[in-house]
């Protein structure tokens, strides 16, 4: 007798694509596919997830800080504050130059000020503007405790992309490639679907909220939903969801940008999830120690 991996992931408390990618990597004895699905055997066993042995410990360090942080909520305002106005400069800039922004970090902070910079591009001036609205309504939502869905990622995409007003907040209408990728972005026809289908799976995974925003970043940047911005507006989508979950949102360095090109080729070209983890969780894991040694 076999079962279907919707069966076997509730089964086994593990996502759907998960299954999939042991049952391609043949780590389920028995299994074998059958059209564009997988059956397999009833009593086989939960493979060990040898992912996350090198991050274990990480995530077990990285709870415990959470915790400690969580005793001394709430901030007061001047602290969120203080926090606040440090991290959104170096989040704008960053999040921007690995998309090809040419505004330095100092350049940044003097544009979110309001000033302008003599010798760069109107564009850049706009994205730097609108990163920091995006990530304001991305706070707004956080307060709120608003769920992710379709809508939200719109919102937040009309305020990065400010630079391209025919095109923000809509789903692309024709094919993409990504230039120097591995992967290439489904045909527009299967943007909505499978978009559903990526906030079903993560709102469904048991998995750690670390793992469960790497797969989410990963298969959000391969469906590449937006003839551009899909970038900028998948970090903040992960950083949505870090503060909805309490912790300190992350800052993807500019200087990190290969080891972060490689994740997304590790993913999609070997199945392999652990890069895009492990870079999160190092982040995280800075983050806390910074709001712990702040506090």
């Amino acid at each position: 007798m076999f079962m279907s991996v919707r069966q076997a992931a509730e089964k086994w408390g593990i996502s759907d694509r998960r299954i999939r990618v042991l049952c391609s990597e043949g780590k389920i004895p028995g299994a074998y596919q059958e059209g564009r699905g997988w059956k397999i055997p009833v009593g086989a066993s939960k493979p060990a997830d040898g992912r996350l042995k090198s991050t274990e410990s990480l995530f077990v360090m990285i709870n415990k800080k959470k915790n400690e942080l969580d005793t001394r909520r709430p901030l007061t305002e001047g602290e969120v504050e203080r926090l606040r106005e440090q991290f959104i400069v170096e989040y704008t800039y960053n999040s921007n130059a690995i998309e090809g922004n040419t505004l330095t970090l100092r350049e940044t902070a003097l544009v979110l000020k309001g000033l302008t910079i003599g010798q760069k591009p109107l564009k850049d001036h706009l994205e730097a503007v609108g990163h920091k609205e995006a990530f304001e309504l991305v706070s707004n939502l956080v307060n709120d405790k608003v769920a992710m869905s379709e809508s939200i990622i719109k919102q937040i995409h009309s305020l990065v992309l400010a630079d391209k007003r025919d095109d923000r907040g809509v789903y692309r209408r024709v094919p993409v490639r990504i230039m120097g990728a591995q992967h290439e972005p489904v045909q527009p026809y299967l943007i909505q679907p499978k978009m559903e289908q990526l906030l079903i799976d993560f709102v469904e995974s048991t998995e750690h909220i670390i793992t469960r925003l790497a797969l989410l970043h990963l298969e959000f940047e391969g469906i590449h939903p937006f003839i551009d911005g899909n970038g900028r507006t998948g970090r903040l989508l992960v950083n949505l969801e870090l503060m909805k979950a309490g912790y300190p949102p992350i800052d993807i360095k500019f200087t990190d940008r290969i080891a972060y090109y490689n994740a997304f080729d590790e993913y999609h070209i070997k199945h392999n999830l652990s890069a895009m983890v492990n870079l999160f969780a190092r982040y995280i894991n800075e983050r806390l120690d910074m709001y712990l040694g702040m506090l």
